[in-house]
């Protein structure tokens, strides 16, 4: 698993990601990113997250724009 803290990444304001479930996030509050084998986990609660508590996964299978979007900050 790779982890990447997005609290110094520039992202654009009105960027975001759909996430599994019809979720919508803005990127902006995107704390960090969790790669686990065709999956993305995104944690965007302040408050932290726990993997697989708190987070929103984000699947290749589901959401292929928004994986291949993510999916660029761990190349």
């Amino acid at each position: 698993m790779e982890k990447v803290d997005g609290s110094n990444a520039k992202v654009d304001a009105s960027s975001y990601i759909k996430a599994d479930d019809n979720i919508i996030i803005n990127e902006r509050y995107i704390c960090w990113l969790r790669k686990v084998d065709e999956c993305v986990n995104i944690c965007y609660r302040h408050s932290g997250c726990v993997n697989g508590y708190g987070t929103v996964p984000v699947c290749k299978i589901n959401s292929p724009e928004s994986y291949d979007k993510l999916l660029k900050h761990f190349l």
